[in-house]
């Protein structure tokens, strides 16, 4: 061959590769640094070993996380992957995962056969629950979820002075996602706002684990709550085909609105005849609830209903208003924006969010302001009597009673913090009386 095109070529395949390190973030002066791992040893074992879904009997295992301006190719550089194969997974892998996302600090993993120093897998962990795999062989490259465990905790706490429901949940390393769901579930039979010393609830639900680490919660699965001495139980129980909440008379928690539009939160401003409006200056009627919250904070339709308006003003700033029934509408203002879709015409779900907090309009700070029609005339929100969804029925008598008998012995034998030797509930044998006695073991 003539040696012109021999040098040529030589050029060519050097530039070639320079641009590709320069790429991946490397240059042949600048070699990648060592990356810190470790190396899995797998206990001897006549089974097969799964990881990742992957067999992994027959492979060497190395594990570390991602360094400060790490790629993919600075991490696969060590484990003897040729430039090209890494060019071809990172141009490929773009429409499952774009590895220029690659983030410090992230868990991955490399596997490698016995008989091979070039490696077969490379496994990347984007956040506690999905991870991605990379085929270095085939040029595969999917997505997954780590199997999930549901695991049932108990929970038991007492209002303490200057405190309230989200201090007292979290100091327990409880979800802000329960304390919305617990708040939500009594919105109508207790102020929140109004909590004092010395009130209790209990909470029954389900975290998510996987290895070992909480990565998020599942809904609430019983509740109780004593407010001013008065006892409020959130029994669930299965009618016509949907599972809701009853109290101990068979009557539903659930009502045709949420209590509030906004997550667990405070009232900064009630309805009022007569109020001083901190733009105008000057008095006039507030005929609405002002929700204090973050700007962006998500902004939910309290009903079913019909979106008549979805537009700006430049009193109500960005607004939706809701049609539910022929008797109650809402009103939702100062958005900071309204939520993809929302338009007249739209149908809307209890809970749906129709958009976000804001300052827009003829508004000093962020918070949402809520108005409440019934039979077209505005009415306080607050003080409304809305009729709760269908009570336990006639049929259903029997197995609702059961049900609740477990769910008092269940309540009756968590423990608040701080309390001495584990109790042992007694339920009356009447059914209808439902009355918990304690003693101790």
């Amino acid at each position: 061959m003539n040696k012109k095109w021999i040098v040529a070529g030589s050029l060519i395949l050097t530039l070639a590769t320079a641009a590709l390190f320069q790429y991946f973030g490397f240059s042949p002066e600048n070699k990648p640094t060592p990356i810190p791992t470790e190396e899995l040893v797998l206990e001897d074992t006549n089974d097969d070993v799964f990881l990742y879904g992957i067999n992994v009997t027959d492979l060497n295992i190395v594990e570390g996380t991602v360094s400060k301006n790490q790629t993919l190719a600075t991490i696969l550089a060590p484990f003897n992957v040729p430039y090209q194969i890494i060019d071809e997974i990172a141009k490929k892998s773009k429409e499952v995962f774009d590895v220029r996302g690659i983030a410090t600090n992230k868990k991955f993993t490399v596997l490698t056969p016995a008989d091979s120093t070039i490696a077969q897998f490379f496994i990347y962990e984007p956040n506690p629950v999905e991870y991605v795999v990379f085929n270095l062989d085939s040029k595969d490259i999917y997505k997954a979820e780590k199997p999930i465990e549901f695991v049932k905790r108990e929970v038991a706490g007492v209002i303490r002075k200057h405190s309230n429901l989200s201090d007292e949940m979290t100091n327990q390393q409880v979800s802000y996602d329960i304390v919305d769901q617990f708040a939500d579930l009594y919105g109508w039979s207790v102020d929140f706002g109004a909590l004092q010393e010395g009130d209790k609830f209990k909470v029954v639900f389900e975290e998510k684990m996987i290895e070992g680490n909480v990565v998020g919660v599942g809904d609430i699965k019983l509740a109780y709550m004593e407010h001013r001495g008065e006892q409020f139980h959130a029994i669930p129980f299965e009618q016509n085909g949907e599972m809701n909440f009853f109290d101990q008379e068979g009557n539903s928690l659930k009502k045709a609105f949420l209590r509030d539009p906004v997550k667990y939160t405070r009232i900064s401003s009630r309805y009022s005849k007569r109020r001083f409006h901190p733009v105008q200056k000057r008095y006039k009627a507030h005929l609405g609830t002002d929700y204090a919250a973050r700007r962006g904070t998500e902004i939910r339709s309290v009903g079913d209903g019909l979106v008549t308006h979805a537009s700006y003003t430049g009193g109500n700033g960005n607004y939706v208003k809701i049609k539910h029934n022929g008797t109650y509408t809402t009103q939702y203002l100062h958005m900071s924006k309204i939520a993809s879709g929302i338009k007249p015409g739209t149908r809307i779900k209890q809970g749906q969010v129709i958009g976000y907090v804001g300052s827009t309009g003829l508004a000093t700070g962020p918070h949402l302001c809520f108005r409440f029609w019934k039979n077209g005339k505005q009415e306080d929100w607050l003080r409304e009597k809305i009729p709760p969804s269908e009570p336990i029925l006639a049929a259903n008598k029997a197995a609702f009673e059961s049900t609740k008998f477990e769910s008092l012995q269940l309540l009756a034998n968590i423990n608040y913090p701080g309390e001495g030797p584990k109790l042992v509930a007694e339920v009356e044998k009447n059914p209808n009386a439902a009355t918990l006695k304690a003693k101790t073991d």
